[in-house]
């Protein structure tokens, strides 16, 4: 089961990729994780990532296809895999399915999480996440158990991201808008998408994406 969950900032995309990760034993693969787990283990590419880095420039496409490639060859990777990230340009889209085709591999499905503009402020600006093991929660919508608790590690420490705030949703939108939007249509175009609506509860939109992989 080889996924791709699309949508703006907001969308719930985290949060069902922690579900799907939770029902069906494949790993959420982030291209920031991927990078700070590359440049730590000291492999070729992620020395290459390094570099750039340093010189604070932006690690291109070329180094970011290097180390999703290498990732998924890892053994947890068998049974599948949710690219959490990536792609985000048709560029990087169609390289990635160079680099699945040159593994005997393709995704088996891109899910696309639709929400209207009006709600994403609003979802942004409330949700934080674990400080200890990235669990996602938000201010109305998804709150701990206990509150101040993980609910997945125990640990009381949270943080939000800096850019999780009213002000930096237009831009952020703007951002998918013109970069990743293109991918709906890239990927409705090769019969892989499958829309579902995010506005409805959470619960139900699990529901929605459990219909569409029980499919495959």
């Amino acid at each position: 089961m080889r996924l791709i969950l699309l949508g703006p900032p907001g969308a719930g995309k985290g949060t069902q990729a922690q579900r799907i990760v939770e029902k069906y034993g494949i790993p959420q693969l982030s291209t920031g994780d991927m990078l700070r787990a590359a440049v730590a283990a000291g492999t070729e590419v992620g020395m290459r990532a390094k570099a750039v880095m340093d010189a604070g420039k932006l690690v291109s496409d070329e180094i970011v296809n290097a180390i999703v490639s290498e990732r998924l060859d890892a053994p947890d990777c068998g049974k599948g895999f949710i690219l959490d990230g990536f792609p985000r340009t048709l560029v990087q889209a169609d390289a990635t399915e160079t680099m699945l085709k040159s593994k005997g591999l393709e995704l088996s499905t891109v899910i696309e999480i639709q929400v209207d503009d009006n709600v994403l402020a609003d979802r942004v600006s409330g949700r934080y996440t674990c400080a200890n093991c990235g669990a996602g929660y938000h201010d109305t919508n998804v709150k701990p158990k206990v509150e101040g608790v993980c609910d997945r590690c125990g640990s009381t420490h949270f943080k939000r991201r800096p850019d999780d705030n009213r002000e930096t949703v237009v831009t952020r939108l703007q951002a998918y808008y013109k970069e990743t939007s293109p991918l709906i249509g890239y990927y409705y175009a090769k019969g892989k998408l499958r829309s579902v609506d995010g506005m409805a509860d959470i619960d139900h939109v699990t529901g929605e994406i459990d219909k569409v992989l029980s499919k495959l």
